[in-house]
């Protein structure tokens, strides 16, 4: 395996992770709204990894989709509430905060060692160039 295939890895790992990261922001962005333009309350939405294989053992990682939590929402009595229905009961956001602030630590972790992946083979590369160019 060669630095840039290296790399490559890392970085499609990066990618992968900035997008779950900014889903579990938007999750938690929303975490309170009943009320979307699609109908209903928000919905918790998840990004769905696929491995993407090239060279032999080695692959790549891409997001294959954004998946829709389709786990209800907790009912809530608040018959003031303009979203309430006949009875008074308000459907809230399946996003539960504790939950997306796990996630939002575990991507970014991954997208942290990614990183440091990353500029470890950079620094290698440049160690390389410079024991080359002797």
């Amino acid at each position: 395996m060669d630095l840039f295939t290296a790399m490559d890895i890392s970085a499609s790992g990066m990618r992968a992770q900035r997008t779950r990261i900014n889903m579990i922001s938007s999750n938690i962005a929303n975490a309170q709204t009943t009320r979307t333009p699609e109908g209903g309350p928000y919905k918790r939405r998840d990004v769905v990894f696929r491995e993407n294989p090239f060279e032999g053992v080695l692959s790549n990682v891409e997001v294959a989709s954004i998946a829709i939590d389709p786990t209800p929402g907790k009912t809530v009595y608040d018959p003031g509430n303009p979203d309430a229905d006949e009875q008074g009961h308000v459907t809230l956001p399946n996003v539960n905060l504790m939950e997306e602030m796990v996630n939002m630590i575990g991507a970014s972790r991954a997208f942290e060692a990614n990183s440091t992946a990353v500029k470890t083979l950079s620094d290698m590369a440049l160690k390389a160039l410079q024991i080359g160019g002797r």
